[in-house]
């Protein structure tokens, strides 16, 4: 799989989300289990959850907006990097969203 090839969602994720994803499927989807190794409460983990699953529905929203397409697409291209085009993006988000 090549770098045009990750959804927009993945790319919007920081590695702190792709860690948690990673030991959410490690041990099967169990909250409980999340909750242990992270030392916490099931609460909050399904807290954690929530937001995150909140940042990939938000990315999903804007993901197939023209002008994200063409950052997206300038960084596929190598003509800007994608930590550039992630910081494009997210400064785009929250412009838009303070409209």
């Amino acid at each position: 799989m090549g770098i045009k090839d990750v959804p927009g969602w993945i790319l919007s994720l920081n590695e702190e989300d792709l860690e948690f994803i990673k030991k959410f499927v490690m041990q099967s989807g169990s909250l409980k289990k999340i909750a242990k190794i992270y030392d916490v409460s099931y609460p909050t983990v399904r807290i954690k959850l929530d937001r995150l699953i909140e940042k990939i529905k938000l990315n999903d929203d804007t993901d197939n907006e023209e002008f994200i397409q063409f950052i997206k697409k300038l960084s596929i291209d190598d003509r800007i990097n994608l930590e550039e085009a992630k910081l494009i993006i997210e400064k785009y988000k929250q412009e838009k969203g303070d409209r």
